[in-house]
């Protein structure tokens, strides 16, 4: 009778497990499809009768107890599968940023582009639909409290069909790149940037060259960078990567400061620089905010918008550089028909 008992009490217990499970796996994570289970394993042996013999109640006891070396008692959960779909329907440039006025966006369709500057009393040219998901004013700027801001926006027109969110991914993964751009200024080619390179960690700056170009798309990546600018000297950059729904973000902050000579001009993180990518229907659309703090003694004995500006021009080089090369390097070969 003790064994009854102690069956009738495991299978109480069965009975119940489930209520107390069940929870684990009932809510679906955010954003997520609920995951998908078999149908569970019942074990159901049939209750001893009370009036059957002894020696058949203790093998009916027995064969409730499991055995764990015995091979056909595993229980294998289904994988959970996340099925994502990144292919979108691209945007159009008209949808992004709405209701230009046509002086302003024949500007932006310019080889050169636009650009405006404005100090902490102003305000940005150009803004982005409320529905876009694009705010790199309020967002990336704004925090560090600058000084200054200078806003660019072009529309990089396809040559070679459309490219992907991919394309620019590895377009901005050729940061050794940068330093080889040149701006013509009175007839000089200039490099404004002597060097150009990734660093091993925030503590550990040494050299490390660029990755080979990416095959999967991540959702997000911090590098460390150092930009030694002609007249300023080395820049200390923490870069992060944002991948959205439609789009990437490009952000930059100085994690050091910066010192010309013996002498401290910036502060560690008062530098900000956003720059948003994605691919449209017209083309690539580039959309760039930097902002940066200085004290108004400095900034009262130099040209700071423009050397501002040339610098954010080498950036948009060098990412057309990098997107036309992924142009030329989805371009198919013609076979001629035979």
């Amino acid at each position: 009778m003790n064994l009854i008992k102690n069956f009738r009490k495991q299978r109480l217990f069965l009975l119940f497990l489930p209520l107390f499970i069940s929870p684990l796996y009932s809510e679906p994570l955010a954003d997520q499809e609920p995951a998908h289970f078999e149908e569970p394993v019942q074990i159901d042996a049939p209750l001893p009768d009370r009036q059957s013999p002894p020696d058949e109640e203790s093998s009916l006891a027995e064969d409730a107890v499991p055995d764990d070396n015995d091979p056909s008692i595993i229980f294998e959960a289904p994988s959970l599968v996340y099925e994502v779909d990144p292919v979108t329907e691209s945007r159009s440039f008209n949808d992004v940023f709405p209701n230009l006025p046509r002086n302003i966006k024949r500007t932006v369709m310019s080889p050169s582009g636009l650009r405006h500057s404005f100090e902490k009393d102003g305000s940005p040219l150009v803004n982005p639909a409320a529905d876009s998901g694009i705010d790199l004013y309020n967002s990336y700027i704004l925090k560090k409290n600058p000084s200054h801001v200078i806003e660019a926006l072009i529309l990089l027109p396809y040559k070679n069909g459309e490219l992907e969110m991919l394309d620019i991914y590895n377009a901005l993964g050729r940061i050794g790149k940068i330093k080889d751009q040149s701006i013509l200024i009175r007839d000089n080619e200039i490099n404004f940037f002597k060097d150009s390179t990734r660093l091993e960690s925030a503590r550990r700056r040494r050299p490390i060259p660029d990755p080979d170009p990416a095959d999967t798309l991540p959702v997000s990546e911090t590098n460390y960078l150092r930009f030694t600018d002609l007249y300023a000297g080395d820049f200390f950059l923490r870069g992060d990567i944002y991948v959205s729904l439609y789009g990437i973000t490009y952000s930059m902050t100085n994690f050091r400061d910066v010192n010309f000579s013996i002498f401290r001009i910036m502060k560690a993180e008062r530098f900000s620089a956003a720059i948003y990518l994605e691919p449209v229907k017209e083309g690539v659309l580039i959309y760039s905010m930097a902002g940066l703090y200085l004290p108004g003694f400095i900034v009262s004995r130099m040209n700071l918008t423009p050397n501002i500006n040339v610098r954010i021009t080498v950036l948009i080089n060098w990412i057309t550089e990098g997107l036309r090369i992924q142009e030329s390097i989805k371009e198919k070969p013609v076979i001629p028909f035979r």
